[in-house]
């Protein structure tokens, strides 16, 4: 008859694997509400205006938000699965890695964002042709956090 040694074991990592996924975590990508301008403007707002546009005070929508979650999306279920197997289960590691590498997409996705055309009255005031980028602050302030309950 066989026998089995190392259960002990087998049922320390069951036990601390279940209490790490029992732990559930939140993930936010973006514009965090703490992020505004040297003026107190949020962030978040100059970005979703950008985003949607505002037609009534000339600003086309520039979907650099939208664009990057519909285009890459799809890569983020199998990109949890595998930091969830490479932090040993722990969810709040797992999505902490996921989020950096949600944001750098973001990041990515302002800098490739060159569509609409800026006003040549806009190029003027900035003193180049670059749409999202004025001083780099709206860049600078994505970020990613990871709450657990």
């Amino acid at each position: 008859m066989a026998s089995i040694r190392g259960g002990h074991k087998l049922d320390a990592a069951l036990a601390e694997m279940a209490t790490k996924i029992a732990n559930p975590a939140t993930l936010r990508v973006g514009f965090l509400s703490n992020a505004s301008y040297p003026d107190g403007t949020p962030v978040a707002m100059v970005a979703a205006i950008q985003d949607y546009g505002a037609p009534s005070v000339g600003i086309p929508p520039r979907p650099f938000f939208r664009n990057m979650v519909a285009d890459k999306r799809g890569e983020w279920p199998n990109a949890i699965l595998l930091a969830l197997k490479s932090a040993r289960m722990d969810a709040k590691r797992a999505l902490d890695v996921v989020g950096a590498a949600i944001a750098g997409q973001l990041r990515q996705s302002i800098i490739d964002t060159n569509s609409p055309a800026l006003a040549e009255s806009t190029i003027r005031r900035k003193g180049h042709s670059k749409p999202l980028v004025d001083t780099g602050h709206m860049l600078n302030s994505v970020d990613h956090e990871v709450k657990t309950s």
